[in-house]
């Protein structure tokens, strides 16, 4: 049986983004004490946006991370003065200047759940225009780039969508709307 280990001291540093946890826990197995490193946040979202032509609007981004551009879906924070859905649609708008109102929850997810307390929600928004121009922060530069829906499982199989979160929102999208669209396996597996 797995029981939980008891929080025996815990600290917090802020950042803008997130909170660094430090608890001191207790292994119920073993009584004995050791430091786990817990970045807090916000739940995150993301959103598949189609076209009524059947294109997806993705955003390439320079991530500081891995020092290199990511092709993503449209996504972000949920500030505390929203809810998923309405966080969603808002970064679709931010990011893109598209918006829609067809919009339906496909899953979530826990990002990193050894290191990290949130979830990241992902939707579909269907039918979606562009109405505007893009509003980024000033620590964005990103690219609207639309490719066609049944494209998205080659995307995934030359690995030109490497990002964890996009790939879950896929995951989730091709399983509950379009399985007709999903190609088979990224390689051949052998016993």
């Amino acid at each position: 049986m797995i029981y939980p280990w008891p929080v025996v001291h815990s600290t917090t540093n802020s950042y803008r983004i997130f909170n660094l946890r430090t608890d001191r826990a207790v292994s119920p197995r073993t009584g004995q004490a050791h430091d786990f490193y817990i970045l807090e946040s916000a739940p995150w979202v993301n959103s598949i946006p189609i076209t009524s032509d059947d294109e997806v609007v993705f955003i390439r981004q320079y991530r500081h991370g891995i020092q290199d551009t990511t092709l993503e879906v449209p996504g972000g924070l949920v500030e505390s003065y929203d809810d998923p859905q309405s966080a969603a649609m808002r970064e679709l708008k931010e990011e893109t200047g598209y918006q829609g109102r067809d919009i339906h929850f496909l899953g979530k997810v826990h990002p990193n759940p050894a290191i990290q307390n949130n979830e990241c929600h992902s939707f579909v928004i269907w039918d979606v225009e562009q109405t505007e121009r893009q509003d980024l922060d000033a620590k964005e530069d990103i690219e609207t780039v639309l490719y066609p829906l049944a494209s998205v499982p080659h995307l995934i199989h030359s690995r030109e969508i490497t990002h964890s979160l996009v790939l879950c929102a896929f995951f989730y999208f091709f399983a509950a709307c379009r399985p007709d669209l999903w190609t088979g396996r990224i390689e051949e597996c052998s016993k």
